[in-house]
């Protein structure tokens, strides 16, 4: 398996496609400005898009799904919890959604410049036409769930409920062949945990108390050895974030 990292010049996410053996492959976390260079990369290497992933339905993350998800006519596939926020990327966010709404629009300011500079269209945000939710219940805040296998053609990604973040943030999980057989080596952890950090709890669908329970049952109990390729910022491993991180160290 291969995993090809593409960092969305707006907003700086950490897009990820995944590759199997086969050539079959998943685009996990499509952020702004990412869907030309994804796409040219799988069409050059005659890969196989399969779907379009989501660790949450924030729009840093989501931002070029739709775009890459018509292009491959492929599904966009997240956690039912966080699926409405693909209707309402902006209005999901909240008051925060409205001033980014604002500065994306406004040419002068430095969003509306990184934008530009891009070759982003402030209002280019396209609602996937096809979204496949999995998980359980639209209202589910309640930790670990039971894990939901993504067959994706040879590849295989263990999707695991992680809510605190967002209600259906979710962790993907792969093993060093992408067939879902072995140990987890492969943890991509969206924002729910950063190296040295975890994701902000303060915004619309956010909670503490959710985030306390699944950094004590979903990512305390990953295999140490696993590495974290998180939303945003450097990489890591389980084991370095169980020493290291405060969060992970007082749970």
């Amino acid at each position: 398996m291969q995993i090809v990292e593409v960092l969305a010049p707006v907003l700086g996410a950490r897009c990820l496609v995944l590759v199997a053996e086969d050539g079959s492959c998943a685009v996990v976390d499509a952020g702004a400005g990412v869907a030309d260079r994804v796409d040219g990369l799988v069409r050059e290497r005659g890969w196989r898009p399969q779907a379009v992933l989501a660790t949450h339905g924030h729009l840093d993350h989501t931002w070029d799904a739709g775009v890459l998800a018509a292009r491959w006519e492929v599904p966009v596939l997240l956690h039912v919890a966080d699926a409405y926020r693909l209707a309402d990327p902006f209005g999901s966010l909240g008051v925060l959604g409205r001033g980014v709404a604002g500065a994306a629009s406004d040419a002068t300011s430095p969003l509306g410049q990184a934008l530009t500079a891009a070759g982003v269209d402030p209002d280019g945000y396209v609602e996937p036409v096809r979204v496949e939710p999995f998980g359980g219940s639209a209202g589910a805040m309640s930790g670990r769930s039971e894990d939901v296998t993504l067959e994706l053609g040879g590849l295989r990604v263990v999707a695991r409920h992680a809510p605190g973040h967002t209600q259906g943030s979710t962790l993907y999980l792969l093993d060093d062949e992408g067939r879902g057989e072995g140990p987890v080596t492969v943890a991509i952890t969206g924002d729910v945990l950063f190296a040295g950090s975890v994701g902000r709890t303060d915004l619309p669908g956010g909670d503490e108390v959710a985030m306390g329970r699944t950094l004590r049952e979903v990512v305390a109990a990953l295999p140490s050895g696993a590495a974290v390729l998180p939303g945003h910022g450097p990489t890591s491993d389980v084991a370095g974030e169980l020493a290291r991180n405060p969060y992970l160290r007082r749970v």
